[in-house]
């Protein structure tokens, strides 16, 4: 195994331990999801190693089942955020007048702030639970990943070869997914951390405005509002979701980065 490699391994083990300790969580949790079993905000003991939570549920037991669905959310509007983004950038590239219409519908969806777009998107679709959740972080992702994917686009597509393929009378969608979109592949990974981060955050505001899961159900957002007003009496049930919220956005953006490649100049030695 190679240094690099070795190096990679490590920023992106991190991220994939959380990932599936996130999703097989609810078939490791030690207790029943909504059974108490301590008083409310009871310290940590041997039946709850976390503590209790305002109803005496066993912290450790909704911090395992309430990630699968924040996680699997969250990649879900990544991968879609970003490959929207990636195709529409790489059209506009090759097609400036659809470009500039893409940007100017971009730059109106910006100036809607991101718990507004989340509330008008659920609350005008009432029963979408989650659904509507993923596309409220969707609507309101692409607009900002769009110009990122845009700009890298724009010279791929003034290159020579890609000129060459469209004089050559190849169709846009050849040009677009033969000739610009794989020459964007550590752009594209490293956007795709930066939205699972900002899908993390949005989907994460959106359990913590209960406009997502619901009550009863284990969510880690929805556990921060649920217990912030007995945070002194057992912290647990507020710091632990906060730091798998925190730890998870920061361990997949790493290791997106380690995954894209490295576009940089390499040393050459002269003989």
């Amino acid at each position: 195994m190679t240094p690099r490699t070795r190096a990679t391994l490590i920023r992106v083990l991190p991220a994939l331990l959380l990932v599936c300790l996130a999703v097989a969580g609810p078939w490791l949790a030690p207790q029943a999801i909504d059974a108490p079993v301590t008083a409310p905000y009871g310290e940590p003991g041997a039946d709850a190693v976390l503590g209790g939570d305002q109803l005496g549920r066993d912290v450790l037991t909704r911090l395992l089942a309430g990630g699968r669905e924040l996680v699997l959310s969250s990649l879900l509007v990544a991968v879609l955020v970003t490959g929207s983004a990636a195709v529409l950038g790489a059209i506009g590239a090759l097609r400036p007048r659809v470009g500039r219409l893409v940007e100017r519908a971009a730059d109106v969806l910006m100036l809607l702030p991101a718990v507004l777009g989340i509330l008008l998107v659920t609350l005008s679709w009432p029963d979408g639970g989650r659904l509507a959740v993923i596309g409220a972080a969707v609507l309101l992702g692409v607009p900002y990943a769009v110009r990122l994917a845009a700009g890298a686009a724009a010279p791929v597509a003034a290159t020579g070869y890609v000129e060459a393929a469209a004089a050559g009378g190849e169709r846009l969608w050849h040009l677009v997914l033969r000739e610009v979109l794989p020459n964007l592949r550590a752009t594209l990974l490293a956007l795709f951390g930066l939205r699972f981060v900002a899908a993390v955050y949005l989907v994460a505001t959106a359990g913590f405005l209960q406009v997502g899961p619901q009550p009863p159900a284990a969510d880690w957002a929805l556990m921060i509002r649920e217990n912030s007003s007995g945070i002194l009496l057992n912290p647990w049930a507020v710091v632990a979701p906060s730091l798998a919220i925190g730890l998870l956005a920061l361990s997949v953006n790493l290791a997106a980065a380690a995954l894209a490649p490295q576009t940089g100049r390499k040393a050459v030695t002269v003989l």
